[in-house]
């Protein structure tokens, strides 16, 4: 007899608070300095574009994005450890790219750890160049790690002629 896992559909929708609790477990078990569950609900409070990626109740991947003056900025993407590898990271960065648009900004901003090689590949497999870094942006055991500052231009300038 072979034993045969059923997953349900996967499913994109808003964060609500009800998913702070796994939202924060994720990220505790992801990142060695996570973000508190403060600073998701206050991304929430401030309106910004936080979104999950659920199957059933459970929460495997989370993104929040800001939009300000014709620009985005990628504050947090994140997949579940145990989900990662499964493409769930191409389905959120894909749903924070389309928010990105549908406020029709110009550009997507976001920082990352130079270490985080696979989350680098993804970006740079969007379109996302490096343009700079924020020196001793992170915080590490043996004491802080540049960001890499990326950009992803959704609107090319137009050439003229």
């Amino acid at each position: 007899m072979v034993a045969v896992l059923v997953r349900e559909p996967l499913q994109i929708r808003r964060m609500q608070r009800e998913d702070l609790a796994q939202v924060a477990f994720i990220e505790a078990m992801a990142y060695e300095f996570p973000w508190s569950p403060g600073i998701f609900r206050d991304c929430l409070q401030a309106g910004y574009h936080c979104w999950v990626l659920v199957t059933g109740h459970h929460v495997c991947s989370y993104g929040v994005l800001s939009v300000t003056a014709r620009e985005a900025h990628l504050l947090n993407l994140c997949v579940a450890p145990a989900e990662q590898g499964l493409g769930l990271g191409r389905r959120m960065l894909s749903r924070m790219l389309d928010m990105a648009r549908w406020h029709d900004t110009d550009k997507v901003f976001l920082e990352v750890r130079p270490s985080n090689r696979r989350a680098v590949r993804l970006y740079e497999k969007y379109g996302f160049t490096r343009i700079g870094k924020r020196p001793r942006y992170y915080p590490t055991r043996q004491g802080r790690e540049d960001a890499m500052v990326m950009v992803l231009n959704l609107h090319p300038p137009q050439g003229s002629g």
